[in-house]
């Protein structure tokens, strides 16, 4: 997308359209809906079987697709008046403004597509089955590549002179038919547990109770970090052309190492939690979170740190071709080091979070998630002003460690009433930390020296080189300070 479109105008105004689909989706799909059904979903199978769970699974069906037809629907309707929410800076171009809304309009159905695939997800996580859920969002970016490198050159070899406006029409269809293709390629292993998608009307079930309980609060505690994003997008359009693009684009750099670290670890976690809290093994419930939480500063801490020392030329390696200019590349690498502060604790609310919603404890994530939105905002106001686009970057990492802070306070207190341990009292959580930081401060010394260092080297040898050779370095510091996690990997 970077080397089709650019950094400037045209990509402000796709990644301000697919935020607002986007944002949908983290709060209504993959993050409350997954939060909310599983616990049910896992109850039911294990209290009634599998009959009594596809009830359950065909009721929630129904309910959804109803809601989010309608929600999509509506959508279309005011896509005008929810562009001037997300992105008041675009009125003062018009033309910006209403290609955005264009672009709205044609992805809003992608929010259908992409919520029943993390029901889905849900359901096969809970049957034990991540692979194939954890694979599947990779359709989207199948999609999206297969239009830039298949259509657009196909439409010019037979002298179709598309605008880029057009193109990015074409690219926001991908879009949708990416979230088609994800929800689609995980339904033969669903069919192959033994359940299927069907219309019910027997909604009077109390699990669907459950999740309609659970699912309000965990539209706010859980997507905190979307939330987020939304404002820093708001914010952005007020900032020089291309910041919407730079955020965008770093945060896809930084949610590589969260989303194959920290929501994997989230994402097995909480099936195990909510079968434990249902069987009220809370000893092991702690357990179970002390070593997630161990396993995420094991394996985020490197990444945080390799992020922000090679920010810079590993956004030149990505971005930094065709229409993509230095200018943009220097945006994006600086939002990019902003958010890498903050991976950490991104990783680390969504491990403290299912723990409460596995506790069916949804209000404590609710209320502070709300103080962290709050205190987002007020330091996106005073950050924007000082550092720009990356200050927006650093606020959301700053509210982020706020957020995972009460998170661990407040678990530690909920613990007590159920007479289990204290997370920090479990094996090894603060031993973890000691050899983490030892074993990174070696990596990071070998990274930023190399980056110093050889400058004269392509951008591909000097960015694998750094990575690779960080690597190595970390884990096998890791290997002789005899670390417990590297037997979890």
């Amino acid at each position: 997308v970077a080397h089709f479109f650019g950094g400037g105008h045209i990509t402000d105004a796709f990644y301000t359209a697919f935020r607002i689909s986007n944002l949908l989706r983290r709060l209504l799909g993959e993050g409350a809906l997954s939060s909310s059904f599983i616990p049910g979903f896992s109850q039911s199978l294990a209290q009634g079987g599998k009959q009594e769970a596809q009830k359950f699974l065909s009721a929630l069906f129904s309910i959804l697709l109803i809601v989010l037809c309608a929600i999509t629907l509506l959508g279309i309707l005011f896509a005008s008046h929810l562009t001037q929410i997300i992105a008041p800076g675009f009125q003062t171009d018009p033309g910006k403004f209403k290609l955005a809304v264009s672009l709205t309009r044609w992805m809003f159905p992608f929010f259908i597509f992409i919520s029943l695939a993390a029901l889905v997800s849900g359901v096969l996580n809970s049957c034990k089955r991540f692979f194939l859920s954890a694979v599947a969002p990779a359709m989207l970016s199948v999609a999206e590549i297969g239009f830039l490198l298949i259509c657009i050159p196909a439409a010019a070899w037979m002298h179709w002179n598309l605008t880029q406006e057009a193109q990015i029409l074409g690219l926001a269809i991908a879009v949708v038919a990416g979230g088609a293709l994800h929800f689609a390629i995980q339904l033969p292993i669903l069919w192959s547990e033994g359940f299927t998608l069907k219309l019910s009307a027997d909604w009077d079930q109390p699990h669907i109770r459950q999740v309609g309980s659970l699912m309000l609060p965990a539209i706010l505690g859980l997507s905190v970090d979307q939330i987020n994003s939304f404002v820093d997008t708001v914010c952005a359009t007020y900032l020089t052309e291309g910041s919407v693009t730079a955020l965008y684009n770093s945060k896809r750099v930084m949610q590589l190492p969260l989303a194959l670290f920290g929501i994997s670890i989230a994402s097995v976690t909480l099936p195990i939690i909510s079968d434990l809290t249902a069987q009220k093994n809370y000893g092991q419930f702690t357990f179970t979170i002390n070593r997630s939480l161990r396993m995420v500063f094991f394996l985020v801490a490197p990444a945080t740190l390799g992020l922000m020392l090679l920010s810079r030329p590993i956004i030149t390696l990505l971005f930094k071709h065709g229409a993509f200019d230095s200018s943009a590349a220097l945006l994006t690498s600086k939002a990019l080091w902003g958010y890498s502060l903050g991976l950490i604790a991104y990783s680390g609310v969504k491990v403290l979070a299912n723990a409460f919603y596995a506790l069916k404890r949804p209000k404590v994530p609710v209320r502070i998630a709300a103080g962290c939105m709050f205190l987002n905002v007020l330091l996106n106001i005073i950050f924007m002003r000082i550092w720009g686009v990356m200050g927006l970057a650093v606020a959301t990492s700053i509210s982020s460690w706020v957020n995972l802070s009460l998170l661990y306070a407040f678990l530690q207190a909920e613990l007590k009433k159920h007479s289990a341990p204290n997370v920090d009292q479990g094996p090894g959580l603060i031993k973890t930390g000691i050899k983490t930081l030892v074993a990174s401060a070696g990596m990071s010394l070998f990274v930023y020296s190399f980056d110093q260092y050889a400058p004269g080297l392509s951008a591909p040898i000097r960015v694998f080189v750094a990575i690779a050779g960080g690597a190595l370095i970390y884990f096998g510091a890791a290997r002789l300070l005899k670390m417990d996690e590297l037997k979890f990997i």
